[in-house]
């Protein structure tokens, strides 16, 4: 059985990609997955903060990284970004070994502390993140302050706005170059319920356009929304699949008891 949930993932994953190639020469295309680790590991010191983990994430579908604090969520992230280097195993976006400058080009990345200058007002926040890729028109900065509904806020300094608002800013700056894989460290903490749907939608939108997107999360609504979900108890990927798929193997009705039995019982969600 568990050989044959197996099949009908990987069969489901290529469908799902080659969804994503829509009108393109499918004909010359290896079906590379956007993101791939192989036995990637992270130590600091005596803490292994990611053990051995092996990951495959496809052009255009969201996929949700799962777990409590400390599970290994944050770490993965920076190293699929680059930002810090694996201790053990290998790293690939774009089927480039991170860290690689030409890849992030094609990367957004929100972090989960905020990274804003906070003398700069909303509107240069996201001139100043588009043009470290490059050019951007200014049709683009009016489009994402419609997105994250602070237009009327867009010349307020960064420093006198609420922790959600730059939440807000954040995730704009992460988008603002039309990257193709976007990273997202607990995007909508603090974001009010009518505005994050409204994200959720836009997430969407980017999956259609072939868009890979991953995300971290210990809130279990959210994890609901993903396209597929990595569970991860104690640096471990403990189980992936849809969310009816990782409730099923654990026989349970819902994902929170899913979880708590994939991981041994020995996390509370948040």
């Amino acid at each position: 059985m568990e050989e044959l949930d197996e099949l009908s993932r990987r069969v489901r994953e290529l469908e799902r990609r080659l969804d994503a190639l829509g009108g393109q020469d499918r004909g010359n295309e290896t079906l590379e997955a956007v993101v791939e680790t192989n036995d990637l590991t992270k130590r600091f010191g005596d803490i292994e903060a990611v053990k051995g983990l092996d990951l495959r994430v496809w052009a255009g579908e969201t996929y949700g990284l799962l777990g409590p604090n400390g599970s290994g969520k944050t770490t993965l992230i920076r190293m699929l970004v680059g930002l810090i280097s694996p201790t053990a195993g290998v790293a690939k976006v774009f089927g480039k070994k991170m860290p690689d400058k030409e890849v992030l080009s094609h990367v957004g990345y929100m972090t989960q502390a905020e990274a804003l200058y906070q003398e700069l007002t909303v509107r240069e926040n996201i001139r100043f993140f588009g043009r470290i890729y490059g050019e951007i028109p200014e049709e683009r900065v009016e489009e994402l302050l419609r997105l994250i509904e602070l237009r009327e806020r867009a010349n307020a300094k960064v420093a006198t706005l609420s922790s959600g608002m730059r939440r807000r800013i954040s995730l704009a700056c992460s988008l603002v170059h039309k990257p193709r894989l976007l990273l997202l460290d607990e995007p909508t903490v603090g974001i009010d319920p009518q505005l994050r749907a409204t994200f959720w939608q836009h997430f969407k939108q980017l999956n259609q356009q072939g868009v890979a997107i991953i995300l971290t999360s210990h809130a279990m609504d959210e994890a609901e929304r993903c396209d597929r979900l990595g569970l991860m108890s104690n640096g471990r990927l403990v189980a992936e699949g849809s969310v009816a798929e990782v409730i099923s193997r654990a026989g349970k009705s819902t994902l929170e008891e899913a979880f708590l039995y994939h991981s041994g019982g020995s996390h509370e969600m948040g």
